[in-house]
C-alpha cells in the first residue's frame, strides 16, 4: 500500500477581523476532504493547511474559505511582494470620520455648557451613510457568521450600531411635532468611524510585524551578471541554474548560493548570521545568498538556487514560525468560540434588566448596545501571533532562526542545557599533538597508512590525522574495503595491511593490549586529548602500531558564554563520546564542574537521546525542561528528543531539521539570546492576553451597567487592539544581552 505525503497549501484570507473569524475558518478547511489540519493565523491574514491532494484542492480550499464569508487569495511570489503605501485603505476611515465629526461637535460643545444640536435631518444625512455605506463591510461579514451559525467582531459592530440608528429613527419619527427629541444618531456613526480608525492602525501596526520578512526578501537582487560565452550578460535571476558562472562586483549582494571559482573577498553576512565582522572569501569558500560583496571581484560557481539557497530557507523558517500557532492560543481559540454568544446573551440581559429595572427602552437598548460594542474580540486574536511575529522577526535580524512557534514558548522554560562537545563547544578542529609507536614499528609508515583508511573520512579526528600525514608530503597510498564503525572507529585494507583505527575501549574489546602505552595514555588524557590507536588485524589478533593524541581547542567566548548560562540559574551538561579523562580535562578549561555531573562521557552517538530522556527525568524537582545545543548528524536524535533542540548553523542540515531553533553563528553565546528573546516573547503574550481579557472583565460590567456609553466603549475596543499590537512591536527594540 503506497502511503500519499501530505502537501502543504499557503493561502492569504481577508475580512477576518477576530478571533472567532479565525475559528470559523479553521472550521471550514478542516470539512474540506483530504485536509489533516488547518491553522489561521489573524495577524498574517494567511491559512497554512496540510492536506492528502484528492485533485483540485486549492480550488477546493478557496471555496470552503469563501463559502465561509472571507475572500481567499493565493499568496503573491516574494519578488512581487512590495511594501505598502502606509496611507493605504484609510480613505474610507478619512470619510467615516469626516461625516461623524459633526455629529460629536455637539457632545463636545456640551461640556462647556454649549448646546449645538442638530436639526435630526441632518444628523440622519451625515450618519446614514456611515451606517450603511463605509459601515456596509459589517454586514457583509455579520451576514456570512449569522449563515455559519457563529458569531465575530462585525456581528457585533453590526448589531449595536444598527440598534442605535433604528432607535434614532423611531425616536424621530414617532416624536411630536415642533420637538426635537434626543437621537443616538452620533452613536452609531462614531463607533463606526471609531472601530474602521482602529482596524487600519491595527493593520498599518501589522505590517511592521512582517518587516523582517520583507527585510530578508529585499536581499535578493533582481539580476545577475552570467559569465557565458559571450562575455557577462545581465539575466533575470529567475534563469540562473546550478553550475552556472557568476560574477560579483564589489559592493554587490550575492544573488545564489555557490562557491569562488576565481578571486578573493570580504563578504558582509550579517543580515543573515548577525555578524557584523566581514568574512574573509578564497578560492573555494562558499557564498551565501544575500549577502554583501566587499571590494574585490569574483567569479562563482552557482550551488544553489531559487527555494534551496540558504538564504530562501530562512525565509520559509521565519514564515513558518509565524504562521504557527503557540500552545497557548488553544486556550485562546478555545475561549473565542464560545466568547460572541455569550456576549449577545449578556446584551440581551442587559437590555431586559434595564427595561424591568423601569429604565426607557431607549435606555435599555444603548446599554446593551454599549455591550455589544465593547465585547469585540479583536484584541484577544492577535495577542499571541502578533508577539510572535514580532519576537521571530527580531530575532532572525540577529541570527537566531527559531522554526515553530512551540520552541520559542518552550525555550524560557528550560532548566538544563546539555552541549555537544566537538564543534559545539570546542573549535571542532582537532590536530594532532603526538604519537607512539610501538616497539619495533615505523611511525611514519603506520601514520601515512592509517591516513590513507581515513581519507575520505569527514570527522575531525580523521582530518586531523591526514593533514598531519599530508605534511611529509602528499599521499600516495590508497585504502580498499573501507568499512566505518559508528561511533567507534574504521577499518580497510591498505598494501596488503588490514588497519583498525579508532577508541581505546572498542579496540580493547576486539582483543588490543594497551598495557604498553598506559603511561603515555595517561598523560595525554591528563592534558585533555583525545587518544585512539592505530592497530593491524593478524593471524595472532589485533597488534599495536601506533597511538594517537588529538586535541583541540575552546571556541572563542564559549568560557564566558557559558558563564552566563549559570548565571541565569541553568544546570550546564557537556555531552562527548571521549573518554572520561579527556572530556573532564576539556570541561575544566571551558569553566564546568565535573565533580558537580556536568560532564557526561563516553557517550556514544546512539545513546545521546537516551542521555537527554536521563537529563530530563533526573531533576530535582521532577521532570526538566531540557535544550539540546548540537551541529552534527549525531546530535540530529537528541536535538529532537530535547524539549528544545539548538542547531549551530555551521552545522548540518540534518540537524538544522532536527532543531526548533538554528543559531546561524556558531557562537555559544546566541544560546542565552535565543533563551532570553522567548522569555521575552513570552512575556509580551501574557501581558497581551492580560489586557485583553481586562478590556472585556471590566468594560463588559461597565456597559452592561450604564457607566459607558457607546462611543466610548468602541473607543476601547478600538484601543484594545492598537495596545496589543504597539506593545507586541515593542520587542522589535530587543538586542542578544551583552556577554
Amino acid at each position: 500500500m503506497t502511503l500519499i505525503k501530505p502537501t502543504t497549501v499557503q493561502l492569504s484570507i481577508e475580512g477576518m477581523t477576530c478571533a472567532s473569524c479565525v475559528g470559523r475558518v479553521e472550521r471550514a478547511l478542516g470539512k474540506v476532504s483530504g485536509v489533516h489540519s488547518a491553522s489561521v493565523n489573524l495577524a498574517t491574514e494567511s491559512a497554512r493547511i496540510e492536506a492528502v491532494d484528492e485533485g483540485q484542492l486549492t480550488a477546493r480550499l478557496m471555496r470552503a474559505v469563501r463559502d465561509a464569508g472571507y475572500e481567499p487569495h493565493l499568496p503573491a511570489p516574494d519578488e512581487q511582494r512590495q511594501d505598502e503605501n502606509p496611507w493605504e485603505g484609510f480613505a474610507p476611515v478619512a470619510a467615516a470620520l469626516v461625516l461623524s465629526a459633526p455629529l460629536m461637535l455637539p457632545m463636545v460643545a456640551a461640556l462647556w455648557g454649549q448646546h449645538l444640536m442638530l436639526p435630526p435631518l441632518w444628523q440622519c444625512l451625515l450618519a446614514t451613510p456611515v451606517q450603511f455605506v463605509l459601515g456596509a463591510r459589517f454586514y457583509k461579514a455579520g451576514w456570512h457568521a449569522v449563515r455559519a451559525m457563529s458569531g465575530n467582531m462585525d456581528l457585533l459592530v453590526a448589531m449595536g450600531t444598527s440598534a442605535g440608528w433604528l432607535l434614532s429613527m423611531w425616536l424621530w419619527l414617532s416624536a411630536p411635532a415642533g420637538t426635537q427629541p434626543h437621537l443616538y444618531f452620533e452613536a452609531s456613526a462614531v463607533v463606526i468611524a471609531l472601530v474602521l480608525l482602529g482596524k487600519w492602525l491595527e493593520t498599518r501596526a501589522r505590517r511592521q510585524t512582517t518587516a523582517a520578512i520583507r527585510a530578508l526578501q529585499s536581499l535578493r537582487p533582481a539580476k545577475a551578471h552570467w559569465l557565458g560565452p559571450q562575455g557577462e550578460t545581465d539575466v533575470p535571476l529567475q534563469e540562473i541554474m546550478a553550475g552556472d558562472r557568476l560574477v560579483v562586483r564589489p559592493g554587490e549582494r550575492v544573488p545564489v548560493d555557490g562557491q569562488v571559482l576565481e578571486g578573493h573577498t570580504q563578504t558582509d553576512e550579517s543580515m543573515l548570521t548577525g555578524e557584523p565582522l566581514p568574512v574573509s572569501k578564497a578560492v573555494g569558500d562558499a557564498l551565501t545568498a544575500g549577502s554583501i560583496n566587499g571590494e574585490g571581484r569574483v567569479v562563482m560557481q552557482v550551488q544553489a538556487v531559487g527555494a534551496e539557497t540558504v538564504l530562501a530557507r530562512i525565509i520559509r523558517m521565519v514564515e513558518d514560525a509565524q504562521a504557527a500557532k503557540a500552545p497557548i492560543q488553544r486556550l485562546v481559540d478555545r475561549v473565542a468560540e464560545v466568547f460572541v454568544p455569550v456576549v449577545l446573551a449578556v446584551a440581551l440581559l442587559t437590555l431586559a434588566g434595564w427595561w424591568l429595572a423601569g429604565a426607557a427602552m431607549e435606555d435599555a437598548i444603548i446599554h446593551a448596545v454599549a455591550v455589544l460594542v465593547i465585547a469585540c474580540p479583536c484584541a484577544l486574536g492577535l495577542a499571541t501571533p502578533a508577539a510572535i511575529m514580532t519576537g521571530t522577526g527580531v530575532a532572525a535580524r540577529h541570527g537566531i532562526l527559531i522554526k515553530d512557534a512551540q520552541a520559542l514558548e518552550q525555550a524560557h522554560r528550560v532548566q538544563t542545557v546539555a552541549f555537544d562537545k566537538t564543534g559545539t563547544l570546542t573549535v571542532g578542529q582537532p590536530r594532532l599533538l603526538g604519537h607512539a609507536a610501538a616497539s619495533g614499528v615505523d611511525a611514519r609508515r603506520w601514520l601515512e597508512l592509517a591516513a590513507a583508511v581515513q581519507a575520505g573520512s569527514e570527522h575531525p579526528l580523521a582530518r586531523a590525522m591526514v593533514k598531519a600525514a599530508c605534511e611529509h608530503g602528499p599521499m600516495a597510498l590508497a585504502a580498499t574495503a573501507v568499512r566505518a564503525v559508528p561511533g567507534r572507529g574504521v577499518q580497510g585494507q591498505v598494501q596488503g595491511h588490514e588497519v583498525w583505527i579508532g577508541q581505546l575501549r572498542w579496540l580493547a574489546e576486539e582483543g588490543l593490549d594497551l598495557q604498553p602505552w598506559s603511561e603515555a595514555r595517561a598523560v595525554w588524557q591528563a592534558e585533555g586529548a583525545t587518544v585512539s590507536a592505530v592497530a593491524e588485524r593478524t593471524p595472532d589478533g589485533l597488534q599495536a602500531r601506533l597511538l594517537l593524541a588529538c586535541g583541540d581547542q575552546p571556541k572563542p567566548g564559549a568560557r564566558e558564554a557559558l558563564q552566563v548560562l549559570r548565571a541565569r540559574g541553568l544546570r550546564l551538561v557537556m555531552i562527548s563520546g571521549d573518554n572520561r579523562a579527556a572530556a573532564e580535562a576539556m570541561a575544566r578549561r571551558l569553566g564546568l564542574q565535573p565533580e558537580q555531573g556536568e560532564v557526561l562521557a563516553e557517550v556514544l552517538p546512539g545513546d545521546k537521546a537516551s542521555q537527554i530522556q536521563r537529563l530530563r527525568e533526573g531533576g530535582r524537582t521532577g521532570v526538566q525542561v531540557v535544550a539540546m545545543v548540537g551541529d552534527g548528524v549525531n546530535d540530529a536524535p537528541a536535538l529532537a528528543a530535547a524539549d528544545v533542540g539548538l542547531a549551530m548553523g555551521n552545522g548540518t542540515d540534518v540537524a538544522m531539521h532536527a532543531a526548533g531553533i538554528t543559531l546561524m553563528r556558531g557562537d555559544v553565546a546566541l544560546v542565552s539570546a535565543a533563551l532570553d528573546i522567548s522569555a521575552r516573547t513570552v512575556a509580551k503574550i501574557r501581558q497581551n492576553l492580560f489586557w485583553a481579557f481586562i478590556y472585556n472583565i471590566a468594560g463588559i460590567p461597565l456597559a452592561a451597567l450604564g457607566y459607558l456609553s457607546p462611543v466610548i466603549a468602541a473607543a476601547a475596543m478600538a484601543l484594545s487592539s492598537v495596545s496589543v499590537m504597539a506593545n507586541a512591536l515593542l520587542l522589535r527594540r530587543w538586542r542578544p544581552p551583552p556577554p
